[in-house]
């Protein structure tokens, strides 16, 4: 495959998961073997992006720490305090962070108990802002509540759905993830319904936005897409999906989808294998509602230190491939997450000529 030329872009990380060592245990996934089972911070993240000057910020996506079934808010207010401490500067000796790393915080993404109702959102909403305190508050843009492990239905109960009319009246965005590759075809048409029920009888500035995340985890373990059941019911799953206006699409989370044996190859080879997933979001969403993401760490799986700088190559080749010029592709990088997520002007960045990772110009 021929090498795609660079386009100078600010990119925008929308999808990074951060955790200090002392608090690993604290989530659902957590296992002493796991390669995950380690801190994972600012400076870990710096390391694996190679910092390039024109990497502007993250989006903090919640980790999933343990809260018996919405029942113990423990765990995720501990996260929002670990955050506190990230974007006010006031680290802890060992976290892997600096007084200065909070500006790279663009936007905060906890958990919340949606699938509790209103009410008790409302109590959780109030005790999350008094843990963040006010600096931090006024970056959590929206919140999440994985669905991908949770029994079918619980995303079309009464009290998720006027969990998610909360949200879009208090205008937060709610991260939805989903997970067709295990779960099946139920997932999707479950979050069809669930977005359809969200917005019923609600104004259009109350609309809660859903930010979709891994492409809703399809199996790009297929070989044959064109007779494949899966890969049909999935396809057909991005347009219905696409055709609500608030609603936006993460590229990002591929990793995790492919054969364990695959994730090690070279970009172009990855690239050459999702090709019929990602050219069928590029022309449900475009990139007008795409946004790149990481998923960082959890992209290093099967993947190794290069996973980020990997990821980053196969989005660049995609952009090339589909033809997106400066301003398409500066939506997909950056300027997508910013609307969705109302991350506010665009700050002062340097312009780097994305093959050498070295700082060109700066602009603003």
């Amino acid at each position: 495959m021929a090498s795609s030329p660079a386009v100078s872009v600010p990119i925008i990380d929308s999808h990074i998961h951060l955790y200090p060592q002392s608090e690993v245990e604290t989530h659902q996934w957590y296992a002493e073997d796991s390669p995950l089972a380690k801190q994972h911070s600012i400076h870990e993240y710096q390391t694996a992006t190679g910092a390039p000057g024109n990497l502007q910020g993250f989006v903090f996506i919640e980790v999933d720490r343990k809260n018996d079934n919405a029942k113990d808010w423990t765990f995720p207010l501990q996260e929002i305090a670990w955050l506190r401490r990230i974007v006010t500067g006031q680290p802890k000796e060992g976290e892997g962070h600096t007084a200065e790393d909070g500006r790279d915080c663009l936007g905060i993404v906890p958990w919340a108990p949606v699938v509790l109702g209103a009410a008790e959102l409302e109590k959780y909403l109030a005790a999350a802002e008094k843990e963040a305190g006010p600096e931090t508050w006024a970056k959590v843009k929206g919140f999440r509540y994985l669905l991908q492990d949770k029994p079918n239905g619980t995303a079309l109960s009464d009290d998720f759905i006027e969990g998610l009319k909360l949200l879009g009246r208090k205008k937060f965005v709610f991260d939805l993830g989903v997970d067709q590759h295990r779960r099946g075809r139920i997932q999707l048409e479950e979050a069809v319904e669930m977005i359809d029920r969200a917005h019923d009888g609600v104004d259009e500035e109350d609309k809660v936005v859903f930010i979709l995340n891994h492409l809703c985890k399809p199996d790009l373990t297929i070989v044959n897409v064109q007779t494949d059941p899966s890969y049909i019911a999935w396809r057909t799953a991005m347009f219905t999906l696409s055709k609500c206006d608030r609603t936006y699409m993460k590229l990002s989370g591929c990793f995790s989808e492919m054969p364990e044996s695959f994730r090690a190859r070279p970009a172009e080879e990855i690239l050459s294998a999702i090709l019929p997933w990602l050219a069928v979001v590029i022309a449900a969403f475009g990139p007008e509602r795409i946004m790149f993401g990481s998923d960082w760490p959890v992209c290093t799986l099967g993947v190794g230190d290069e996973a980020w700088k990997k990821w980053r190559r196969v989005v660049e080749m995609t952009c090339h491939m589909a033809g997106l010029g400066p301003e398409a592709q500066t939506r997909l990088w950056a300027e997508t997450a910013r609307e969705a997520y109302k991350l506010g002007s665009r700050p002062v960045y340097k312009v780097v000529d994305l093959t050498r990772d070295a700082p060109i110009e700066e602009e603003n």
